[in-house]
């Protein structure tokens, strides 16, 4: 593959041909506001593929070793109502660049081929004239920085991340700059150690600079094949009297090696003195992928905690995810916020709250400034969430959730556009979602569904698998 290159950010180009440097540009609506003695602060943003709420260590798990994220939850503070605004890849990565629910740039599943993509009723890739996180950031004065996975859009004709206000980007599933040995047979093993040297690299070069990094790794997304040597670890969980390896050593081979290499790169930052300017964030797309999938059939064992559904599941184990946020000295260490409701959408708007920038108008984000909760004030959300599946589910039935769902205050209800299958649960008294509480809450159900079928309306039209939103079983019955 193609090695990685400086991409010429918009901020570059007119300087290059004599025009005033980003911060100088009051027609495009920025305000650049020093933030803390030593100046605005620098995000690492690290977004793990598939990941699910309960694979670490300090989110309960006692198999995976993950001792560096469990390290950054006990210097930092481990939020366990965070949510992602997709159950797959490409709809949760549009919402945290642009602040949307996914739907609103006909986004609603993974972007994939050209036929696929015009099946689903998607565009080949998110407009590149979207607000994004980048952008915003790069326009005032920002040097930002992409490197691991992509998968907002790829293939003839696609834009490259240079395009969404990146300006050094090294990726997969993209166009532009790509990682190296996408062909070999360990690439997906040793991603995480590739992706990790990038941004090294990158802020080794822009230490002296505000820089915005986006770490989006391949890892623990199938197909996983770990080395020999990065399943030692787990030999104990080989299955007993035939020469194969277990589901449980290749998944949880591949999450300690993610965490390995996180931790390589917390460390490099503080080695460079950048720790005390520096929020990392850490999270996940969405849940775990379902061993019913081909190319998990020999690993898909994600654990989602206490939640019901995975990857494609509007439960909560497809879209509660791990998130993780450390800046010394602003964010609180060793703290857990059980109360506050964060989501992907509030990215965009609390990193430019975080960094003086000012949203444009037309921008309308989903998402709310999250800010105070991120420095250890717990916040009461004042936007609901909303989310929509319009395909099939994989896995076992108890997965299989409706196609619409809204989080507001304590409430979550989930129902089909028909008004069939509605089911409300009081989450932090029930977040297992075992409890339908719809019929002694009429009230409730009343007002939520009616802002969300008003919500589901407005989305742009497309195809609806036939399934979508179903859990009927192929019961037996007398012909």
């Amino acid at each position: 593959m193609g090695s990685c290159t400086k991409a010429l950010s918009r901020r570059e180009f007119l300087a290059a041909v004599g025009a005033a440097t980003a911060v100088a540009w009051p027609s495009d609506g920025f305000a650049a506001v020093p933030v803390g003695k030593k100046g605005r602060p620098n995000f690492v943003f690290i977004f793990a593929d598939d990941l699910g709420w309960g694979d670490l260590g300090c989110y309960g798990n006692r198999q995976i070793k993950t001792p560096n994220l469990d390290e950054l939850a006990g210097k930092g503070t481990l939020f366990t109502q965070f949510y992602v605004n997709g159950s797959v890849c490409s709809p949760s990565r549009t919402a945290i660049m642009t602040s949307h629910f996914p739907a609103r740039h006909s986004v609603h599943g993974h972007f994939a081929t050209a036929q696929q993509n015009q099946a689903r009723g998607m565009p080949n890739w998110l407009d590149p004239k979207a607000h994004t996180v980048t952008r915003l950031l790069q326009g005032s004065g920002y040097v930002t920085g992409h490197f691991g996975k992509w998968h907002l859009g790829s293939g003839k004709g696609a834009p490259s991340p240079g395009e969404y206000g990146i300006d050094e980007h090294c990726t997969v599933n993209s166009s532009g700059p790509q990682l190296e040995g996408q062909n070999e047979t360990y690439f997906r093993a040793n991603s995480t150690a590739q992706i990790v040297d990038k941004t090294i690299q990158f802020i080794e070069k822009n230490r002296d600079k505000p820089f915005y990094v986006n770490v989006w790794t391949l890892l623990p997304h199938a197909t996983l094949h770990p080395t020999d040597e990065q399943m030692k670890p787990y030999r104990q969980y080989a299955p007993r009297g035939v020469p194969y390896e277990g589901a449980k050593q290749i998944y949880y081979a591949s999450v300690s090696d993610l965490d390995r290499q996180i931790g390589r790169l917390i460390k490099k930052i503080g080695e460079m003195g950048l720790a005390e300017n520096t929020m990392i964030a850490f999270s996940s797309d969405n849940g775990p992928e379902d061993f019913d999938i081909g190319n998990a059939v020999h690993s898909g064992i994600g654990n989602t905690g206490p939640f019901r559904g995975r990857k494609r599941s509007i439960y909560e184990g497809g879209v509660r995810s791990p998130f993780i946020v450390r800046w010394p000295g602003r964010t609180p260490g060793g703290k857990v916020d059980d109360t506050s409701v964060v989501a992907g959408v509030d990215w965009l708007p609390t990193v430019c709250s975080l960094a003086g920038v000012k949203l444009l108008g037309d921008l309308k984000p989903d998402g709310q400034d999250m800010s105070q909760a991120l420095l250890g004030r717990p916040m009461e959300r004042g936007k609901p969430l909303m989310w929509e599946w319009r395909f099939r589910i994989f896995g076992d039935m108890v997965h299989k959730s409706p196609m619409l769902a809204i989080r507001d205050g304590k409430w979550k209800l989930l129902m089909n556009p028909d008004r069939s299958r509605i089911e409300l649960y009081d989450i932090p008294r029930d977040p297992t979602e075992l409890d339908n509480v719809a019929v002694q809450n009429p009230d409730v159900v009343k007002r939520l569904s009616e802002r969300l079928l008003e919500w589901q309306a407005g989305l742009p039209p497309g195809p609806v698998e036939p399934v979508a939103g179903s859990n009927a079983y192929p019961w037996p019955r007398n012909k």
